[in-house]
């Protein structure tokens, strides 16, 4: 049935009363944008004036410490609260060593439990198994750093440190990498545990991103005689590499950052007398941990807001690498295309 000509909208009869006639239809969903458009900024801008306020106030904090040592901070094993001299590479030296050995543990096993739960694993097996090992990331830190220092420290110096330091009795250079007592303390332990905690964040990123592969690629990959490795390897890991190594750099970033874990099961030790991985050490986290609350202002405490500066940079310059090696990927890429 037709429309009665009076609810027809009138037709504007020029082009310029055409377009007055779409802004005016335009209207509210431009304010809409134009306001989603500012808050997005402004939630943009608001990150990095938060980044550069805690950049400035830990450099304000420090500067009275960076006056005094200078660069040497960083290159000094020396702490010494009573007589006010301070050197960090004891505690840089912890943080690096078991955010290292947490990564080569991690990464390898994060690897496998994403591939197979997305490549090899039962349907009825996925989804239990997958929360499960998402429910790791739940535990509390300071649990994980509990159960190392009570269940898996002694565990360790009875069935591994003891062990390794017999066998390698002796040997120039090992035994001196095992050497310590046997309490179950020390970098390595501390780089297991690590391991543990940042093992769900780097899985879980690493199987959405296997997820989101398209079937017709893999489907090609089978039909053409490929096996599941060479599926993963030449077709999966390529696609989604950039997913893998924002999984990787998360958890790199949770074990830079983690205190509680650490602070239980390091050692708490602020000289660096030797390479022992069961020497008890000190990271940037656990030092900050245990002394900034007695600190009591003064020359100790712009120490340890250095540190917390080192660990800015430190984690600055793990982003950027990140980033680096992403676009020489993807330069390497489109120079093979």
């Amino acid at each position: 049935m037709p429309l009665p000509l009076s609810a027809v909208p009138p037709v504007p009869a020029t082009a310029s009363s055409a377009r007055e006639f779409a802004a005016r239809r335009r209207a509210p969903g431009a304010w809409t944008d134009r306001w989603f458009g500012w808050l997005a900024k402004g939630a943009a801008g608001l990150t990095l004036i938060l980044l550069i306020g805690i950049l400035l106030s830990l450099l304000v904090g420090a500067w009275p410490a960076i006056r005094k040592f200078g660069l040497g901070f960083l290159v000094t094993t020396d702490w010494d609260a009573v007589q006010n001299i301070y050197g960090g590479l004891s505690m840089i030296f912890g943080t690096l060593a078991t955010s290292l050995i947490a990564l080569i543990i991690a990464v390898p096993v994060s690897f496998g439990i994403a591939l197979f739960l997305t490549e090899l694993s039962p349907s009825w097996l996925k989804r239990p198994l997958g929360t499960a090992i998402e429910l790791l990331a739940a535990v509390p830190s300071i649990v994980y750093g509990m159960w190392g220092m009570l269940v898996f420290g002694p565990i360790l110096a009875r069935w591994v440190q003891r062990p390794l330091q017999a066998l390698f009795s002796g040997v120039d250079g090992l035994s001196a990498l095992m050497a310590g007592p046997p309490v179950g303390i020390g970098i390595l332990p501390a780089g297991i545990v690590l391991a543990i905690m940042i093992i769900p964040f780097i899985s879980a990123v690493m199987r959405d991103v296997f997820e989101v592969t398209p079937a017709l690629l893999k489907e090609s990959a089978y039909g053409l005689g490929s096996t599941t490795w060479e599926v993963v390897w030449k077709v999966v890991l390529p696609y989604t590499k950039a997913g893998v190594i924002g999984g990787i750099m998360l958890g790199l970033g949770r074990a830079l950052g983690e205190t509680m874990a650490v602070t239980f099961i390091i050692g708490n030790r602020s000289q660096m007398s030797s390479l022992s991985l069961f020497q008890a050490s000190n990271s940037i986290t656990s030092v900050l941990a245990n002394e900034f609350a007695e600190s009591g202002g003064g020359l100790h405490e712009a120490a340890l807001l250095y540190l917390g500066l080192v660990l800015f940079f430190i984690t600055f310059v793990v982003l950027a690498l990140s980033k680096l090696l992403l676009l020489r990927l993807e330069r390497n890429e489109g120079a093979r295309t």
